[in-house]
């Protein structure tokens, strides 16, 4: 029976309370003869135990350690795996693949002992009010869902490090808009505002200068001009520097996943929903934090500014291919716009379009660059009057709606190939828009599953589609006799 330090420790906390030895042994679960040792010696068996100076096996490495100690000497960047792979090459009868990991731990013992200093890092005293730290966190690991449909998703993720009070907004990417929007959400909840701001070094509040180093983007100098509050920022690559809310945005996913399970499903009606869920969880959260986030309220200045809007507005002319470029991305934009001005509010996660005042349309904001989102309602009219141009259309694959859309083309394109069912096709789409895609799509895949798809007027036929019969107009009969009146009337003035 192998004696532990638990069971010592309950010996020694049986005589303390009093107990006869033979008795405290018993209750220890250890014979009378182990219990007066270890009550004589007073100590664990932990502590008797002596270091092993001696090796239970030869080191397979013995021959090479030399080499091995004085290549990283001189370059100590070199990983074990790479010169275990090196010695393997060069004695493949001496090394095999299951030895790695024990030239990595002699490796791992060579740097600890004789290895160049490692970096320090050291812990800091936040002050109350100081400051706020920001960062972007992607959330589409929590699974989250919008009316069914998976939501790839950024949380906007602001903390006080004193108290660790926190805030989150939900965005697309680390963007202005989502930066301004994220900031102003935790400022004006807060009601007061820290000395400083911290970021890291993203694109969103900083830019590549000549020198090589970062400096702020004048849009986001004046958000913290607006609010109060002087910016900074971490050195590149140092993360850490930003630790506190580095550390805060796993808890935030955790605290959220947990809430998740709690609410028994991770589908939401809507994004707005979806945030709502968020700030209430982050809401809780922050009631837990009591005394220290009222010493960061006191710390603070109470914020003296109006809330700036969560876009930017851009002025822009509608080429002749009915698009608008925004941010390096095209989008559509009804053919009746082509050569105006539009002013587009750009947000986070959408393009609102309006032209002298009035709102024309809203657009998802495409990721990335060299994106396009094209509307083929938009230009469908006059593509269907040149069908020639669909062929090498440069987005023509946008004007597939849905793969049952793609599948008519292409039995379509087999009926009659070429021009004549490309413009079947186009016809089939000139309907879609012009009635409900939803009704020309169902028609479709009955043809497609009959086989019958050969032009657009088996849609039509599909739909009960009729051409409106012209109106009946009776024929037209000149009235001369009322010339011959004012004439009569002009003669008689004379």
């Amino acid at each position: 029976m192998v004696t532990t330090d638990a069971k010592v420790k309950k010996l020694m906390e049986e005589i303390q309370k009093g107990a006869r030895l033979g008795v405290a042994a018993l209750r220890a679960d250890m014979g009378r003869k182990t219990a007066s040792k270890y009550k004589g010696l007073g100590k664990l068996p932990s502590e008797l135990k002596e270091p092993r100076t001696w090796r239970t096996r030869e080191d397979p490495f013995a021959a090479d350690r030399a080499w091995m100690e004085a290549v990283l000497s001189d370059a100590p960047e070199f990983e074990a795996k790479t010169l275990f792979e090196y010695l393997q090459a060069q004695k493949p009868d001496v090394y095999s693949a299951g030895q790695l990991r024990t030239f990595q731990r002699h490796v791992q013992q060579w740097r600890a002992r004789s290895g160049p200093p490692k970096e320090v890092f050291f812990a800091q005293v936040h002050r109350p009010g100081e400051a706020m730290q920001t960062d972007f966190t992607w959330g589409t690991s929590l699974g989250v869902t919008i009316a069914g449909e998976p939501f790839n998703h950024m949380l906007c993720h602001a903390v006080l490090p004193y108290s660790n009070w926190g805030w989150a907004t939900v965005c697309q990417s680390e963007s202005m808009a989502a930066l301004r929007r994220g900031v102003q959400s935790a400022m004006f909840r807060l009601g007061r505002h820290p000395e400083w701001h911290q970021t890291d070094n993203s694109t969103a509040a900083t830019h590549d200068l000549a020198t090589g180093k970062r400096g702020f983007n004048a849009e986001y100098l004046a958000l913290m001009a607006h609010l109060g509050m002087k910016p900074r920022t971490i050195a590149v690559g140092a993360s850490e520097q930003n630790g506190d809310v580095e550390a805060s945005n796993g808890a935030l996913k955790r605290r959220l996943t947990q809430h998740l399970l709690l609410r028994g499903h991770r589908d939401f009606e809507s994004r707005d929903a979806y945030e709502a869920f968020v700030q209430g969880v982050c809401e809780k959260a922050n009631g837990l934090r009591g005394e220290r986030v009222s010493e960061d309220l006191r710390a603070m200045a109470a914020l003296s500014c109006d809330r700036l809007p969560e876009f930017t507005t851009e002025d822009v002319q509608v080429s002749s291919w009915s698009t608008i470029r925004i941010k390096h991305n095209a989008y559509s934009v009804p053919s009746r716009l082509i050569e105006e001005t539009v002013r587009v509010r750009v947000y986070d996660d959408r393009l609102e379009v309006y032209y002298a005042g009035h709102h024309e349309l809203t657009v998802n904001r495409l990721l990335g660059r060299s994106q396009h989102a094209i509307n083929y309602r938009h230009i469908i009219w006059s593509l269907v009057k040149k069908p020639g141009a669909f062929d090498r259309y440069r987005y023509r694959e946008a004007m597939f709606p849905t793969l049952t859309f793609r599948r008519a083309h292409d039995a379509l394109q087999q009926a009659e190939p070429g021009a004549r069912g490309d413009l079947e096709y186009l016809r089939v789409l000139h309907l879609a828009a012009s009635t409900m895609e939803s009704e020309v799509e169902v028609a479709l895949q009955l043809l497609l599953e009959a086989g019958s798809l050969r032009q657009c007027a088996d849609v039509h036929a599909l739909l009960g589609a009729k051409t409106s019969p012209a109106p009946a107009m009776a024929p037209l009969v000149p009235d001369l006799a009322s010339y011959d009146r004012l004439l009569a009337a002009a003669q008689e003035a004379a």
